[in-house]
């Protein structure tokens, strides 16, 4: 049963006490409705995933209650700097590079090392966000693919049921998403237009890129290439046996042998494995290359629920690589916010 919480001093204290337990609670921002999870717990990002019935792990953003907070999770520059100034809170996302004692689960960033961050200005927003005490995830309160939520009838319109609670702060003002900025390379780089506008952010940061094109389901950019998200090691899917010199990558009751053993889920849980799934990846290709092993095998993981979201990461992970390419490689992390982010 999802419980329907006014935005008053207890209906805040009631949302933040389910986020930090691990508890999925929608909640207004300015711009749409936001399906907040503690965005430092693995399993309650992908449990974000689960509600939403979620076929991809897209990148999703960290909201804060201010911009010193935001800041201290990437490597910040002038720019970013500037244009926090300049507009938060307000509908600005900024992406960055994650620092290393970035708290945030790598699910959150679809395994990248980069991080998207905003500072909403809704008045709610902030109140829970304070009350949290720590980042929270939130895409759009909606089911995947389905029209972004204003209203909190809307998320309960899809969402009923699925999630434990939503704060009921009236209609968003917006009514679109943030605008999503890249800041990893030598300037800018608009991936969704948004609440903010082009003309907005030329005046305070100069010239900006736009390299982020239209694709069903929302904006992308390079970061979709299908090998972008392959570890250094080769990937092998499937594995019915694992050999002496491969890392395995187990799910359910491990297979025998193997150099090196990650498990996603012992239980074969499929919210368990999405929350460890990127986690084990760079740590068998960590591993896998002190020790000299020569791939990662990977058990079969069934196509269902999160499993799809699970299969399409690890189909990207063994695609044929580009020439050249470093997969993982933080400077080419630039992947869109899907359109349903706020």
């Amino acid at each position: 049963m999802t419980e329907i919480l006014p935005p008053d001093a207890a209906g805040i204290a009631r949302a933040a006490a389910l986020l930090r337990a691990g508890g999925l609670v929608a909640f207004a921002t300015e711009t749409v409705y936001g399906l907040g999870a503690d965005a430092t717990d693995p399993r309650a990002v992908a449990a974000i995933f689960a509600a939403k019935q979620r076929p991809r792990f897209n990148p999703l953003i960290c909201h804060y209650p201010n911009a010193d907070a935001a800041l201290a999770h990437v490597q910040e520059n002038a720019t970013a700097r500037r244009l926090s100034e300049a507009f938060w809170p307000g509908p600005l996302t900024l992406v960055l590079p994650r620092r290393a004692e970035c708290p945030v689960a790598l699910l959150v960033s679809a395994g990248l090392q980069t991080l998207a961050v905003r500072v909403p200005a809704q008045r709610d927003a902030l109140s829970l966000l304070r009350a949290v005490g720590r980042p929270v995830a939130a895409p759009s309160a909606n089911l995947s693919g389905q029209v972004s939520p204003t209203t909190a009838a809307h998320v309960l319109g899809g969402l009923s049921g699925r999630i434990d609670a939503v704060l009921d702060s009236g209609a968003c003002p917006v009514g679109v998403e943030s605008t999503v900025l890249d800041l990893t390379g030598l300037r800018p780089l608009l991936l969704r237009p948004g609440g903010i506008t082009r003309e907005a952010i030329v005046d305070v940061a100069g010239p900006i890129e736009s390299g982020a094109t239209p694709a069903v389901g929302g904006l992308r950019s390079p970061g979709l290439l299908a090998s972008h998200y392959a570890p250094s090691l080769p990937v092998r899917l499937n594995a019915r046996t694992v050999a002496a010199d491969e890392a395995l990558l187990a799910f359910g009751p491990a297979l025998a042998g193997g150099g090196a053993l990650f498990q996603l889920s012992d239980s074969a849980d499929l919210v368990e494995a999405a929350a460890n799934l990127f986690a084990g990846l760079r740590a068998l290709d960590e591993t896998g290359r002190q020790r000299g092993l020569r791939a990662i095998a990977v058990m079969a993981v069934p196509m269902e629920g999160l499993g799809l979201a699970i299969n399409d990461r690890l189909r990207r992970a063994a695609a044929p690589r580009r020439p050249g390419a470093l997969p993982l490689d933080p400077a080419k992390g630039r992947e869109a916010l899907g359109s349903r982010s706020v």
